[in-house]
């Protein structure tokens, strides 16, 4: 009777779907205040660099591409926090049990976490750049000149990409870490520490300036906001990313996935 039982539990019934996993982590990346507030910061210090830029940059020099690049900087630090938030609540809020538990294929889970942070990213981006662009819109208007449109659909693109790959950097570091503070830590020397160790080491060695494109990720990107990167830059781009992002993230996964949950 009891194996009769347990048949007719592993029936083959279907697992939660990947769609109502990414609306369920996308809800909790809300709930909470510090997600919240952090989500909404973007929105204020966007508002705020805009309002600088109407103030302080000077007519002739008023044009979209400093509007976002004034709303972009703060992005670069605040999206891998996010990113970092949507994995590390599980451990620092003590919920990962319950969570994996309810869900036990946790890949799948991991997955959906790393698509809502994502599309929050995305959705930040978004918002971000259109107060800059009301904002080009008022400064041209107050100032008495005409606005200057100088980013193409391809630039916000590229531009984009840039932020996600950031974004996405964070989250590794959030699988990686599993604690917030330790994670944010980590990217703060990866984002500001490693590139002036390259820079300075470029600069005194002619050897590493050449090999600098290939293993450095930071540097690898700035292509992607100069217009985008050309066929050898796509390469180095890839080839950098396998250090400081894929194998990484492949090693984090691997681990939440064999570890245990307390």
């Amino acid at each position: 009777m009891s194996t009769a039982t347990v048949e007719k539990i592993d029936t083959g019934k279907p697992g939660v779907p990947l769609g109502r996993l990414v609306k369920v982590e996308l809800r909790k990346m809300f709930d909470t205040r510090s997600g919240f507030w952090l989500l909404m910061s973007i929105a204020i210090i966007a508002t705020i660099a805009t309002i600088a830029c109407i103030l302080f940059v000077p007519n002739d020099e008023l044009k979209y591409d400093v509007f976002g690049q004034a709303v972009g900087f703060p992005m670069v630090l605040l999206l891998p926090v996010i990113a970092i938030m949507a994995v590390t609540s599980e451990w620092s809020q003590r919920t990962g049990l319950i969570t994996f538990t309810l869900v036990p294929h946790r890949g799948q889970l991991i997955l959906a976490k790393a698509i809502a942070a994502v599309l929050v990213g995305i959705a930040a981006m978004v918002i971000a750049f259109g107060i800059a662009a009301v904002g080009n819109l008022v400064g041209s208007a107050l100032n008495g000149v005409d606005p200057v449109w100088d980013i193409s659909a391809a630039d916000y693109g590229y531009i984009i990409l840039a932020n996600v790959l950031g974004l996405l950097v964070g989250f590794m570091l959030g699988i990686l870490f599993r604690n917030t503070p330790g994670a944010i830590v980590a990217y703060v020397a990866y984002s500001f520490l490693l590139p002036t160790i390259f820079g300075i080491l470029a600069a005194l060695q002619d050897w590493f300036k050449d090999l600098q494109p290939w293993v450095d990720f930071n540097f690898a990107q700035t292509p992607l906001f100069d217009g985008g990167p050309s066929g050898e830059e796509w390469a180095q781009l890839a080839v950098s990313s396998l250090p400081w992002l894929v194998l990484p993230m492949a090693f984090g996964v691997w681990r939440v996935l064999k570890s245990e949950v307390k």
